[in-house]
């Protein structure tokens, strides 16, 4: 099928790790903020007796946790971004930053629960007033954090590919994961609020470590989407990617026929992904020529064309 003097061609491209100055100041000033207000509704749930509102402090320490190690990735990429033993840059510390921050989470997520469960069992006076005032500063903390990482998020937008490939491909995964955090930890501090409200009002004390519970739930679904998103990066699980079944197609519509026999893809750094490709064709091309071809995709920064003339 083949000649045994395959064309091997292989083109370097630079790996754009340079990271988002921007992100990484903002992600610093909330975790800070996060840090400070978490530590208060932790102290605050547990002198009142309040399950949600400790709850709502733990989700606080869970999100101070992932901005925490999302810091030390941007600098420890920053630091090693000209070490030669990372072969395509040093993005992917920050992944595994987010992957360690997951795994931390479901145990956070695992003691809120038993914690919950244990004060449904055998209740305890709740200070309302008190609590719900440090509930509602927390939630404008939630919503503080929010704004200041909105505009690296917004900032992040100019990463985005032709033939509108998917965003979370084009996004910083640290910053994407860091805000969307911040959005469901202001949510379950809405849910800490309504749950001390009720309990005041209607003398509804289950609400309390009811709350609890369902914020557990919020901590261990943003877990488990987090564990996902970073684990396919890290075990190069990018074949069901788009640009996948794009580069099918420009070697399927390229005017010199060819039939792709072995295809690898797998991601590099922010929106971009390296390729091998082996292709079996009759014309004598050179790999530039289908490299040429899948230019049109920029998200493609590292491309290996082999090339096997057919019998």
């Amino acid at each position: 099928m083949s000649s045994p003097n395959a064309t091997h061609h292989n083109c370097h491209s630079k790996i754009l790790n340079d990271g988002n100055p921007l992100a990484e100041t903002s992600t610093r000033r909330a975790m800070i903020l996060t840090a400070v207000m978490m530590v208060a509704e932790i102290a605050g749930g547990w002198y009142y007796n309040s399950m949600a509102l400790f709850a709502d402090g733990w989700h606080m320490s869970s999100h101070a946790l992932a901005l925490g190690l999302s810091v030390l990735a941007y600098g420890a990429a920053r630091r090693l971004s000209s070490d030669n033993r990372f072969a395509f840059g040093t993005w992917k510390i920050e992944v595994l930053g987010g992957y360690t921050s997951a795994l931390f989470l479901v145990m956070v997520a695992g003691l809120m629960v038993y914690q919950s469960v244990e004060r449904l069992i055998s209740p305890a006076p709740i200070h309302y007033d008190e609590a719900i005032v440090i509930g509602i500063v927390g939630l404008m903390v939630n919503l503080a954090c929010a704004w200041l990482l909105k505009d690296g998020h917004a900032h992040d937008h100019h990463h985005d590919h032709h033939h509108g490939e998917a965003h979370e491909h084009a996004h910083d995964l640290n910053l994407r994961s860091a805000y969307l955090h911040v959005v469901a930890d202001a949510a379950t501090s809405v849910l800490a609020i309504l749950a001390l409200i009720g309990g005041k009002v209607w003398g509804a004390a289950w609400l309390d470590p009811l709350m609890g519970i369902v914020g557990a739930g919020l901590v261990a679904s943003w877990a488990h989407g987090l564990i996902r998103q970073t684990s396919r990066v890290l075990l190069d699980a990018e074949m069901d990617a788009p640009v996948v079944e794009e580069i099918r197609e420009v070697i399927a519509a390229s005017p010199i026929p060819a039939s792709i026999s072995d295809l690898h893809v797998w991601r590099v750094g922010k929106g971009q992904f390296a390729c091998v490709l082996s292709l079996v064709t009759r014309a004598p091309v050179t790999p530039d020529y289908f490299k040429q071809q899948l230019a049109i995709h920029e998200e493609l920064v590292h491309v290996t064309v082999e090339l096997h003339l057919a019998a």
